[in-house]
């Protein structure tokens, strides 16, 4: 009998521990966002069931479960609140968050977020917003630096028949479903203007480099350096270079002049006749091959210097390995390249 007692005492308290563990875990399932910056837009149509919603989030990425979601608007009681409508929901919200939100109706009829990750071409990102919705990004890369150097003085060093390529600054934006072409520039460009600081406009001045050069500079380490931590040592290289009239031997020109996103090319390839083709030309392109985000704009203008004249990045880490002379860099090659 005594055995007994003992053993229904250790099944209660395991019951209760496991109880105790499941709703701390839910819990956590509850108030824990997935994490992450692109918001999405979702919309609900009416009729659709807490299982058709839930499933709809976890797709798009905003929750971890649809099991969980579900049992948080059954305990709740909130299924008949839930309302149709569309709505800008951040995997950073939880599911408390998200749940409250749809079942108070906070719908977002004229949002459109979209995204534009860090080196992205002006092509991509018209694409990008074409693709959220937004027609009326069709024909910005028809529209030039000129057209807006009046406004925003750090573009007045730029040619004035170039394009906007460089200066749409990556980030994710909230736009209205009616706004204008020139209104989507204009906002991008605002953002660029606020990132680049005064202290940051000082510097580039004190070293007798214009803008447009450092955008030109930061679009280059944005296509070629994968490692963050690698972008201010490549940029002392590459700027040691161009003080030599070495030139940059940078093969993201190349897929800028190819349009294919290759880490290597053919010695033919290197010997195509662009400006933008940095293995003839010494010195900078003639303009920017990517807008680039805040760390490579950083780095163009704050360089590490170093002994280092030379670098290749391994293809499986990403991770940049430098090299002081031509027979050591050859000997990296042949050790990572392979």
């Amino acid at each position: 009998m005594f055995k007994i007692t003992i053993y229904l005492f250790i099944f209660f308290v395991f019951i209760i521990a496991f109880g105790l563990v499941a709703v701390l875990y839910g819990l956590y399932q509850f108030h824990s966002p997935v994490g992450g910056s692109e918001a999405k837009v979702i919309e609900i149509q009416s009729g659709e069931t807490v299982n058709q919603i839930a499933e709809d989030l976890h797709g798009q990425n905003l929750i971890r479960s649809s099991f969980w979601f579900e049992t948080y608007v059954w305990l709740t009681k909130s299924q008949n609140k839930l309302q149709a409508g569309k709505y800008s929901l951040s995997p950073n919200s939880s599911i408390v968050q998200i749940e409250e939100m749809i079942s108070q109706g906070q719908v977002t009829e004229n949002d459109i977020w979209v995204t534009i990750p860090e080196g992205f071409n002006l092509t991509q990102t018209q694409a990008r917003l074409v693709e959220a919705g937004l027609d009326v990004a069709k024909g910005m890369d028809k529209v030039t630096t000129g057209d807006f150097a009046s406004d925003y003085r750090f573009m007045s060093d730029a040619p004035p028949g170039r394009n906007l390529e460089g200066f749409l600054f990556p980030d994710t934006y909230k736009f209205k479903d009616d706004v204008s072409q020139q209104d989507i520039i204009m906002k991008m460009l605002d953002n660029f203007d606020k990132k680049l600081t005064p202290s940051m406009r000082q510097e580039i001045a004190r070293q007798g480099h214009s803008i447009f050069e450092i955008v030109t500079m930061a679009s280059i380490l944005e296509k070629e350096v994968r490692s963050p931590n690698d972008l201010k040592l490549v940029a002392g290289i590459f700027w040691k270079r161009i003080a030599d009239r070495y030139p940059l031997e940078t093969d993201a020109t190349l897929s800028y002049i190819l349009g294919d996103k290759d880490a290597s090319h053919t010695i033919e390839q290197t010997k195509i006749d662009s400006p933008y083709n940095t293995y003839k030309y010494a010195g900078l392109p003639p303009g920017p091959i990517s807008n680039p985000g805040f760390s490579a704009i950083e780095a163009a203008i704050y360089p590490q210097s170093s002994d280092y004249y030379f670098f290749l990045t391994k293809p499986d880490t990403g991770e940049a390995v430098f090299a002081k002379t031509l027979e050591e860099h050859n000997t990296n090659k042949a050790k990572y390249l392979k």
